[in-house]
């Protein structure tokens, strides 16, 4: 018990008590649980809290008579805390401790983060986090989701299954600029008996604004660079003697780029032998969908590019013209389609666009939007933007040409 010791005028005061929580030798401490430390007495001088060398962060209170850390702890590891408070007199008292925090039943970890550290993207790009199970709590994981960019943004995560949640801004990114992204999910509880184990993080940039138009009306594919221009390409879109033929309206992102691509449609449950069954080898693809639609150079259909539409659904362009656009094209570019009845889903691909924000941010687990740029984080009530609204789920098909 702490106070004054001796009497009358030499009274003098009585050392500071030390609390630390956990408790010396303590074993499976939940990891999201904090560590705290109280001092009565006196005020805390310093704490100290170490996992292998590395020192844990915290804050004091104005009073400096408490400490708690910051963020989750790791799990399955040793930590060792000191922790030193001085009374009126200036005398020290010392407390440590040393407990464990718990081996996880089982683990959640990332699988891949989309786009890749030092990538140079379009301005339409998401980051998209995949996991390696479902997640259950979406909400601690989403607090523990960052997202820093050098010009101003505001965005929202979206479920779009169990296993990946995608960041979206509310507009295109400013061109020219440096994102970052940081998973803090070590020590997350993701669901029942079920931690994160590792922390990852992204850097890349925001390339020029690259927006291509494809007006399936005019087969011609606008291709400009900001404000600029840079070629009218003659196209042929889908047939559409079916809808599976059908180029897909609405805005697309390019997801991949391949100087060559083999387009069977056994891949996709249409066999050989069936009257639709085809192979083809195509040059200087670029993917829109995940419903086999690429950008690509196409010899067979010169003839009818500008002209007519006589695709599988592809964008079909001359060779030259897609080994031009293929080098030119940032992942997360803007392909627009017009012109057809037949609507991107927003799950089809990176088809992220189709679905409004409003309804975007509906899909987080925080229902919250995030600003991402300079200045101090915040979060808002969503706000409507005139962005297309999703018109389906998307359907496994056939690769077009």
């Amino acid at each position: 018990m702490s106070g004054m010791v001796g009497s009358g005028d030499e009274a003098v005061p009585g050392p500071a008590e030390v609390a630390i929580s956990p408790l010396a030798g303590e074993k499976d401490r939940y990891p999201e649980r904090p560590i705290t430390v109280r001092a009565q007495g006196g005020t805390l001088k310093h704490v100290v809290v170490r996992n292998d060398g590395r020192e844990v962060a915290g804050t004091y209170d104005a009073k400096r008579t408490s400490w708690s850390s910051t963020g989750n702890l790791e799990p399955s590891t040793t930590y060792a805390v000191t922790a030193r408070a001085v009374n009126a007199a200036g005398q020290s008292t010392t407390a440590t401790s040393s407990f464990k925090t718990l081996k996880p039943e089982k683990t959640a970890e990332v699988v891949n983060v989309t786009p890749a550290s030092g990538e140079t993207v379009g301005v339409g790009m998401p980051i998209i986090v995949d996991f390696d199970r479902p997640i259950r709590d979406k909400a601690a994981v989403e607090r523990a989701l960052r997202v820093k960019s050098s010009k101003a943004a505001k965005g929202a995560w979206h479920w779009v299954t169990d296993e990946q949640v995608v960041f979206r801004t509310s507009k295109y990114w400013k061109a020219k600029q440096k994102v970052r992204f940081r998973g803090l999910l070590s020590g997350v509880r993701t669901g029942k008996d079920t931690y994160g184990v590792k922390d990852v993080k992204r850097s890349f940039k925001i390339g020029p604004r690259h927006i291509s138009e494809v007006d399936t009306d005019s087969h011609m594919m606008t291709v400009k660079s900001g404000r600029k221009t840079l070629r009218e390409i003659p196209i042929s879109a889908g047939k559409a003697t079916q809808y599976k033929y059908t180029t897909t309206n609405g805005v697309h992102l390019a997801m991949e780029r391949a100087p060559v691509v083999v387009m069977d449609s056994a891949t996709v449950g249409i066999p050989q032998g069936s009257p639709d069954y085809y192979r083809q080898t195509v040059y200087s693809a670029v993917r829109i969908s995940n419903s086999g639609e690429y950008v690509h150079g196409a010899p067979w259909s010169v003839g009818s590019q500008g002209y007519a539409n006589v695709s599988h659904g592809c964008v079909n362009a001359s060779p030259s013209n897609a080994r031009w656009f293929l080098g030119w094209t940032q992942l997360g570019d803007i392909i627009e389609v017009t012109g057809t009845h037949r609507e991107l889903e927003y799950n089809n691909g990176w088809g992220f666009w189709q679905m409004s924000f409003k309804n975007w941010v509906k899909g987080g687990a925080l229902d919250r939007v995030i600003s991402t740029g300079p200045k101090k984080a915040s979060s808002s009530k969503p706000t409507p933007t005139p962005t297309p609204t999703p018109t389906g789920t998307a359907k496994a098909e056939p690769p077009a040409n």
